[in-house]
């Protein structure tokens, strides 16, 4: 799986918030899209995800074919703290209809996902009763979990304290490998591990 950027750029009215970037990324790779908040790292990743077009410039994905932007999403996992869960569902329904329209990654089912989360005594809990650490876990396991070849996390340790920390990066090493893992980060913690950085100053 490629996503190549050619000379792209998004502005929001006459503001640019980034512009000339070309670049590549890889299946198999790993990237840290990096910048203070406010700096545009979800605007850039809204644009490679396909949900937001470039004000200039051009985007492609490819995988052993070209694959047009309105399928992309079929290719994708995204976990972001402005992704919202729905409240109602216990953690065993969210399970259940998340993988309505995803495949679980090889190994993996919902009783194990529950496990990873090491949530068992939630699983029958509704979501509205989480901790905004528990929201975040599930969010980041449901995304890690599914099998999707590229893998986007914005801001992935929001509301995880240093135990949440140390799960994440566990999760992020069983679950990434072969797979288009893409960053929006501001500490280093969170891309460590990642083999590729992009500062959005760079594109200002």
């Amino acid at each position: 799986m490629k996503i190549s950027l050619n000379n792209v750029g998004r502005r929001f009215n006459k503001e640019w918030i980034f512009r000339n970037l070309s670049t590549e990324f890889t299946s198999g790779n790993s990237y840290a899209i990096l910048g203070p908040n406010g700096s545009g790292k979800s605007t850039l990743l809204s644009v490679i995800t396909g949900s937001l077009m470039p004000s200039e410039g051009d985007i492609s994905f490819t995988d052993t074919k070209d694959i047009p932007v309105e399928d992309i999403y079929k290719h994708i996992s995204l976990a972001a703290p402005y992704l919202e869960l729905v409240e109602t569902f216990t953690l065993r329904e969210l399970i259940d209809f998340h993988f309505k329209f995803k495949n679980f990654t090889t190994g993996v089912d919902a009783k194990e996902l529950v496990t990873i989360l090491g949530l068992e005594k939630s699983a029958n809990k509704e979501i509205k009763y989480f901790s905004s650490g528990m929201k975040q876990r599930a969010k980041l396991a449901l995304a890690c979990c599914s099998d999707s070849p590229i893998l986007f996390l914005d801001e992935p340790t929001s509301n995880l304290d240093v135990q949440g920390m140390n799960w994440y990066l566990e999760l992020i090493q069983n679950f990434t490998k072969n797979r288009l893992t893409i960053i929006g980060s501001n500490q280093i913690a969170e891309y460590e591990f990642c083999n590729n950085h992009i500062q959005i100053a760079d594109y200002k």
